[in-house]
């Protein structure tokens, strides 16, 4: 057993756990905030800059402004008071550990691959730190042109690859768009507390066509796209994954090999949340032995 102060996040996964099979079993409809998770652990860390080195996840400033208020954040106030008790049961955890952990935790419960993690990150008192431009990547910049490049400018930006990101954008497999959060609306897949590669298999399977109505009224959010039944839907960050040649070679590998995905997502995610720190959460190969 650890020692009194000394972090246990076998206890701290298990606190996540419980947290989020209460909250599927509260809502009782098949949704759950595991995905809000996912993407509260990606936000968190998705700020980083490999130029300077600024950014990331350590620190937990989007607690403060003007991370709170960037417009990509919408919504993850609840997930963060969600953690709230765990932080109180567990104070020995960083935020930035915890927010983080969060979104480990979620994959891996749902039956997604295994996250390479590593606590130690230290929180801020302030938001000072945080650039007051959103950094974190937009769903629509206008055009499909634009909307790739702006991926490519973000996805850069924090050093991944174009592989790299298709990977880290499958785990949109997990959770919904909130009208009150994103403004867009709706499951990306029919299993959304499910970790798999049915993202892939269909953004490629599916008919996409705009869509026009919502519950028989006139569609009057954002532009985004929706398959055949109306009950699934993909934003145009998603159907630009279709038009590029590479984006769309890793989309069609995904969706044909779901050990692939597994294993590339593992790490793409894994880096992502070890963005700026100063450790790895995978020993060099010379101190494996």
């Amino acid at each position: 057993l650890p020692c009194r102060g000394e972090l246990d996040l076998d206890s701290v996964r298990a606190s996540i756990v419980d947290l989020i099979e209460q909250d599927a079993e509260r809502r009782g409809d098949g949704t759950s905030i595991a995905g809000t998770f996912v993407r509260l652990s990606w936000h968190c860390a998705g700020t980083y800059q490999a130029a300077d080195n600024s950014g990331g996840s350590n620190g937990a400033r989007m607690r403060f402004d003007p991370e709170a208020s960037y417009g990509n954040n919408a919504g993850l106030d609840k997930a963060r008071a969600a953690l709230e008790p765990i932080k109180k049961k567990h104070p020995e955890i960083s935020y930035s550990d915890l927010y983080t952990f969060s979104g480990v935790v979620a994959v891996e419960n749902a039956g997604g691959p295994k996250i390479p993690f590593k606590t130690g990150r230290v929180d801020d008192e302030n938001g000072e730190k945080s650039d007051p431009r959103d950094r974190l990547p937009n769903a629509d910049m206008g055009s499909k042109a634009k909307t790739i490049e702006h991926m490519r400018d973000i996805f850069g930006r924090m050093g991944f690859s174009d592989q790299e990101m298709v990977a880290l954008l499958g785990a949109h497999a997990m959770g919904r768009c909130h009208t009150d959060a994103s403004g867009f609306w709706g499951p990306w897949t029919n299993a959304e507390t499910a970790f798999s590669n049915e993202y892939f298999r269909l953004l490629l399977e599916e008919r996409w066509s705009p869509k026009y109505s919502h519950n028989g009224k006139v569609w009057r959010g954002p532009d985004q796209y929706e398959d055949s039944t109306g009950n699934l839907m993909m934003l145009p960050s998603d159907m630009v994954l279709l038009a590029d040649p590479v984006f769309r070679k890793w989309v069609e590998i995904y969706a044909k090999d779901e050990d692939r995905f597994f294993k590339d997502f593992a790490s793409a995610f894994s880096k992502l949340l070890h963005l700026g720190l100063p450790f790895s959460p995978v020993k060099p190969w010379y101190q494996i032995w």
